[in-house]
């Protein structure tokens, strides 16, 4: 397809956190894509207007950016008249849409909002998906909006899951001791290692070994249910019926019922005070007790699976961040590290298990994140510490 007047190319628009849609999500300050500006000449864009226009029989009108991501995928959306569409683009010899079909359709079945997926060509890469719009939900809560019936719709929605997707959960790979350890290594890899320019000592290392270990156990003994993996405020759309919209699902596992609840709730983009996280804790737990799902003996044992799940993930965090800026040329998630920190050091000093931990960030983390976090902004390059 030659450039012409019928492809509209627009930039400015990117992802969230990892590996999700995030659709028309515009760039924050300091956010920034590798992705670039499409062209009119981008072989993929020709590809995917030829789809819909011949094939699918689309009276397409503009094809314009929805959002990058930090896989190869992209997505686009694409207006037909009054209807408008977002175009998942994988290319298949470096993605696979076979995954993001096979967990929609679980999801859908279960009730949950997904995209809706009108047509599919996995061959090629290409999906065209129902338009959840372009409010996330952290827009609309740092917005001010309503953030109890953001909050219970979206408690609501993961219950729903948890309970109606127990069968549908044994179709997913488990979120296991071998997946749990390696994201935790992400942290002293990335994080201590490559961006605080931490050398750990011998009983620091044997620390972090144990401590990670204990997280482990505490994990695998939560019940297993079905796991989003990346359920918070960037992953959430505010849509008019069926709130929440849903999306980034695609790397389910089956694994730890307090797992998606730490990551709406302990969100590494937006913070609450506790005593509220708590009360949504709780409600949440009688949300699943309702629905005859699993929630433990108590309010409280049902907490400390939040919490120290959520210690897990906070971890793995880190050093995802970190990775983005070092590895990926992403910056954009380094000032959400205090926030990310913040959680695991106010849950350290919670349970006595964790007080070793809490001694070594308090000595040796948290005065040199600032510093690292600065030099980054002074303008070093990802390669400058390599």
């Amino acid at each position: 397809m030659a450039p012409s007047d019928t492809i509209i190319i627009r930039s400015g628009l990117e992802r969230s956190m990892k590996s999700g849609i995030i659709m028309a999500c515009r760039i924050q300050a300091g956010r920034k894509t590798l992705q670039g500006h499409m062209v009119e000449t981008d072989a993929r864009l020709a590809l995917i207007h030829d789809w819909l226009t011949r094939e699918l029989r689309l009276p397409v009108d503009r094809i314009e950016p929805a959002s990058s991501d930090a896989s190869f995928r992209r997505y686009l959306r694409a207006s037909a008249g009054a209807t408008s569409y977002v175009v998942m683009d994988a290319p298949p010899d470096k993605e696979d849409v076979r995954p993001y079909l096979k967990v929609s359709e679980m999801l859908e079945a279960m009730g949950a909002h997904v995209p809706h997926v009108h047509a599919a060509d996995p061959a090629r890469g290409l999906l065209l998906l129902e338009d959840l719009g372009t409010t996330l939900y952290l827009q609309r809560l740092e917005a001010g909006g309503d953030s109890e019936r953001l909050y219970g719709d979206a408690l609501d929605a993961l219950a729903a899951i948890q309970v109606r997707g127990r069968a549908a959960s044994a179709q997913l790979a488990p979120y296991g001791r071998s997946e749990l350890a390696r994201e935790m290594a992400l942290m002293p890899q990335w994080f201590l290692a490559r961006h605080l320019s931490l050398t750990l000592a011998s009983a620091e290392a044997q620390l972090l070994e144990a401590t990670c270990e204990f997280l482990i156990r505490e994990a695998l003994a939560q019940p297993v249910v079905f796991v989003h993996r990346d359920y918070h405020a960037r992953n959430l759309m505010v849509v008019a019926a069926r709130n929440p919209g849903i999306v980034d699902f695609q790397d389910a596992l089956r694994g730890p019922v307090g797992y998606d609840l730490v990551s709406l709730l302990k969100d590494c983009y937006i913070a609450w005070p506790r005593a509220r996280v708590v009360g949504w804790v709780r409600d949440f737990r009688a949300r699943l007790l309702a629905l005859g799902g699993e929630a433990g003996a108590s309010d409280d044992e049902f907490l400390r699976w939040f919490d120290l799940i959520g210690v897990q993930r906070h971890i793995k965090v880190l050093g995802i961040f970190c990775r983005l800026w070092y590895r990926d040329g992403k910056p954009g998630y380094l000032p959400d590290l205090p926030r990310t920190l913040d959680y695991v050091r106010d849950t350290c000093a919670r349970y006595a298990e964790l007080a070793g931990l809490a001694r070594f960030l308090e000595e040796r983390v948290v005065a040199q994140l600032p510093l690292a976090n600065a030099r980054v902004a002074a303008g070093r390059s990802p390669g400058a510490e390599a």
